[in-house]
């Protein structure tokens, strides 16, 4: 078993439950961190035998771009596509984080992480 991260995804995406964040938007980081079986494509050198990393961040991009109420929602979508289009990913793991969230504090980031693993 190996571990690929893809750390800090910046997007500015239209999340939340208040009107104003859905209309204005705003900055979010993304992190993931997924568990696959690295031995072959280790002695290969091939792209096919490992699970993208181009891949893994465009999936996040689309699914960011998506507007929902709650973060939850965005990470549970992510990770469902994963499992859903790489079959060699075991396990993964997805923090997503609203920067400066509108909460009434000086606040740097809230973040959700949800993890989950393939179903035999």
């Amino acid at each position: 078993m190996g571990i690929i991260k893809v750390e800090n995804i910046r997007v500015f995406a239209y999340h939340g439950c208040l009107k104003e964040e859905t209309k204005i938007g705003s900055d979010y980081r993304v992190d993931l961190e997924v568990k696959a079986d690295l031995q072959t494509s280790a002695v290969t050198d091939k792209l096919n035998d490992t699970v993208d990393y181009v891949f893994l961040n465009r999936i996040i991009k689309e699914e960011m771009n998506i507007a929902s109420h709650l973060l939850e929602t965005v990470a549970k979508r992510i990770l469902n596509r994963i499992f859903k289009e790489d079959k060699l990913v075991k396990k993964a793991t997805v923090w997503v984080s609203k920067l400066n969230p509108p909460i009434g504090g000086d606040v740097e980031k809230v973040t959700i992480k949800m993890t989950d693993k393939r179903k035999k």
